[in-house]
Order: C-alpha cells, then structure tokens, then sequence
C-alpha cells in the first residue's frame, strides 16, 4: 500500500514538473476542445493524474485478486491506455508547445504508473 500511496504523489509530482517547466518556459497551456480556449491548469494536472494513477491502482487490485497473472495483464492494458492517451494529447487544438507539454505530462504519468505500481505489485 505504501508503494503505491509513494507511486500516486510521484506521479503527481512529475506531471506537475512538466507543467511548470512548459510555463517557466513561456508556453503558454491553452487548449480548445470545442467550447472555447481553456487554460491547463496546475489543478487540472494534479486531479487528472491523480485519477489516472487512482484507476491504474484501483485496477491492477481488482486483477489481483481475479488471476494469478495480474501483474502481466495488467502492465499490457496500461501500456495501451498510455499509447491511446497519446493520440489526442497530440493531435488537440492548441500550440505546438502545449501538445509537446502535453504528451510529455501523459508519458511521465504513464512511466511512473506502470512502473512503480509493477514494483509494488503482489507476486503470485
């Protein structure tokens, strides 16, 4: 539990250093997703990779208890939602330098998700 509880705030964390890093760096993080120019906010960053490393969790616990091959199962359909969150972070409505911030919050969120809930994870 401790692992993962270290694996959320870490998360967290990184996603927030990418945020700061972009906007110290003058990128302005803007998007529109049809109804108008939204800023990414520094709150928005930290709910959102906090409910994906929540999910992440919550997951690999219920495969857990389901299969002898949870941790396996689970790193394969993490891999893919982290490839699949790549596609609109990308292609989304805003500057160049928002999509790179972007991508890069979903690839550190994703790596240290994936990697630190596999540590963390009851062998079978």
């Amino acid at each position: 539990m401790r692992s993962r509880s270290i694996t959320l705030v870490v998360a967290v964390l990184a996603a927030v250093a990418v945020w700061s890093i972009a906007t110290v760096a003058g990128t302005r993080l803007t998007v529109d997703q049809g109804a108008g120019p939204q800023d990414v906010t520094v709150l928005a960053v930290i709910v959102t990779s906090a409910l994906a490393a929540l999910l992440g969790w919550g997951l690999l616990a219920v495969l857990e208890r389901l299969s002898a091959r949870a941790t396996m199962i689970w790193t394969g359909i993490a891999v893919v939602v982290l490839v699949l969150s790549l596609v609109p972070a990308s292609l989304v409505d805003a500057s160049a330098g928002t999509r790179v911030a972007l991508v890069l919050m979903h690839l550190v969120v994703g790596a240290v998700v994936i990697l630190g809930l596999r540590q963390g994870a009851r062998r079978a």
